[in-house]
């Protein structure tokens, strides 16, 4: 007999990182030296103080069921936190903590993505973004986000994609996987011509928001009142503070929507892990000097790779303002990207991941994550010089 499962499923893809994780950490226990740059992951520790008030939550018996948003104290902390980063406030009524920042952007396509139903989202982009898409039925309809842009979108170009069916914008500054970021003066157009669609939700994606370099500026898209009241945030700890393993985000919803998102939360994980809210209270409200500290690292990796990256045969790299990826142009080596990628893995031991798993518009490029040490990056480097030379 067949098991029949609807054809969301079928849909459904995956986000490739992981696949080259896997394969790296495969040729790595067979003994090969891999150098992993595919992973978006710091590496570097979760600072201590966290750990340990996840550790005095566990030890105090913090061990039951939360409310399905989060602890008070923690929804407390998170918008304090934000009126600090962008002078907005925010009512903890409105903020869910959710275990991870897919969960967020799963829950909002997954609220209005339907047959019929238009979605925008950024291409080259988080592959989730699209894969949800299809999974509700909606139709996926891609930013371009262009390199002669500095990988930042263009509020024109976006603007000129709306439908009467459009029904949910994503956009993401810093970004994943190119590094851009987009300028204030095009995100207040952008919002100019979304204000005039009330009919039309946004999600914006600030996951990488303390990652930004050279003196840019991040814009929080809470930061303009007239599309609050439609306005879905996604953040969390994995990045600042190095806490991918966590699985710990936060999430603020407009009045219209908390309560659905918040029945969600019931149906599909009825709370996040209970110590390590406490943890994310000592993260947001304990001492920055680690989370800054791993900046100034990735700030200084990000001018190595880049003079690296262009330094090489066939290869152009435009410097990232934000988040610790580079994108370069590969498209003179004679490569298309993903067998690139894949034989840079097999045979030179290092890892990538190829454009176009991040989107249509993702082929002639790599991404390349700069969370590694800067001895290692200059290795990988140096393999990848040779094996384009040779090749």
């Amino acid at each position: 007999m067949t098991l029949r499962t609807i054809a969301g499923f079928d849909r459904i893809g995956e986000e490739n990182a992981f696949a080259v994780l896997a394969r790296a950490n495969a040729l790595t226990a067979q003994g090969r030296d891999i150098i992993n740059l595919g992973i978006g992951q710091p590496d570097f520790a979760t600072p201590g103080h966290i750990v340990e008030a996840a550790v005095k939550a566990l030890r105090d018996g913090e061990h039951g069921y939360t409310g399905a948003t989060g602890i008070l104290p923690l929804r407390e902390a998170v918008a304090r936190w934000t009126e600090r980063t962008t002078g907005v406030e925010v009512s903890p009524e409105r903020v869910v903590i959710v275990p991870g920042g897919k969960v967020t952007m799963f829950s909002a396509i997954l609220m209005f993505g339907e047959p019929g139903a238009d979605i925008l989202y950024p291409d080259p982009g988080f592959p989730i973004y699209r894969s949800m898409i299809e999974f509700t039925g909606a139709r996926p309809v891609p930013i371009p986000i262009r390199e002669e842009n500095g990988f930042a979108f263009s509020a024109e170009e976006t603007l000129s994609l709306l439908t009467p069916q459009t029904r949910l914008v994503i956009l993401n500054s810093p970004a994943n996987p190119t590094g851009g970021v987009t300028p204030k003066a095009e995100i207040d157009r952008l919002v100019a011509g979304l204000a005039e669609r009330p009919d039309i939700a946004i999600l914006s994606d600030e996951i990488y928001d303390r990652m930004v370099y050279d003196g840019e500026e991040h814009v929080s898209l809470l930061t303009y009142p007239e599309i609050r009241d439609r306005l879905i945030l996604l953040n969390g700890f994995s990045k600042t503070w190095a806490m991918t393993g966590w699985r710990l985000g936060w999430s603020i919803w407009p009045d219209a929507l908390f309560d659905k998102m918040r029945k969600l939360a019931v149906n599909a994980w009825s709370c996040v892990n209970a110590p390590a809210q406490f943890a994310g209270i000592a993260a947001l409200e304990g001492p920055q000097d680690e989370a800054e500290a791993m900046v100034a690292a990735f700030d200084r990796r990000r001018k190595v790779v880049t003079g690296l990256l262009n330094d090489l045969p066939g290869v152009s790299c435009v410097t990232p303002k934000g988040a610790f990826y580079a994108f370069p142009n590969i498209s003179k080596t004679g490569w298309k990207a993903k067998p690139l990628a894949s034989a840079l893995l097999e045979e030179a031991g290092v890892a990538l991941i190829g454009g176009p798993d991040f989107g249509v518009n993702g082929e002639g490029y790599v991404r390349v994550s700069y969370a590694n040490s800067e001895e290692n990056i200059r290795t990988a480097l140096e393999r990848i010089g040779a094996f384009l030379s040779a090749s």
